[in-house]
């Protein structure tokens, strides 16, 4: 790759992560383009040269979240371990996302309210791929009598809506740190499938 596409990824990493933190803090509808400029002293216009509009860099925002934490989970989905084990470490790497990412994974829950076009069934895809890991993983654990659950959806979306709560009430200078959070979710969410 040479240096000027280096350079041009680098910067569209820089404004998505800018649009990011833009849009979690005054929405969607609120956020402009001249603001998500402003932020990293940019003029407007260049942001159309690595954007076509504010929909294409929020669905960049989206596809580059939703990329990173299905390859996480895609690793834990294939590792050659209980499929209990599997699960542990898919919540705690969604746990971390929601802490981690909260910005970014804050749009992920609101993905239908953002975009509007043809540009949101693709996203809606591959929010539905991610949530199928997890289906994955819980009906191995069925098949290979770990777990005893009779209404695997059900438990999955519990699953997925406990976790994705945490965004909402966690404070990194709260009572528990993350890991102690990751722990006490596993281990409680499991319960679930038993």
């Amino acid at each position: 790759m040479k240096l000027s596409e280096k350079k041009m990824l680098k910067k569209k990493e820089e404004i998505i992560l800018s649009a990011i933190k833009i849009v979690n803090r005054k929405g969607y509808q609120s956020a402009t383009m001249e603001e998500i400029a402003a932020e990293l002293l940019m003029t407007k216009g260049s942001l159309y040269y690595y954007f076509k509009n504010k929909e294409d860099l929020i669905f960049q925002c989206h596809e580059r979240v939703l990329s990173n934490a299905m390859d996480e989970l895609k690793v834990h989905l294939e590792e050659q371990v209980f499929y209990e084990e599997r699960l542990r470490r898919m919540i705690v790497t969604h746990i971390d996302y929601a802490i981690e990412e909260k910005e970014t994974f804050n749009m992920i829950i609101k993905l239908d309210e953002m975009l509007l076009t043809d540009k949101l069934n693709p996203l809606l895809e591959k929010r539905n791929a991610y949530e199928s890991y997890f289906d994955q993983v819980i009906q191995g654990g069925i098949e290979a009598n770990e777990f005893t659950i009779a209404e695997p959806k059900i438990v999955r979306m519990i699953l997925l809506g406990a976790m994705n709560w945490i965004q909402q009430w966690y404070r990194p200078a709260g009572e528990m740190t993350k890991e102690k959070i990751q722990e006490i979710y596993s281990d409680y969410l499991l319960k679930l499938l038993k």
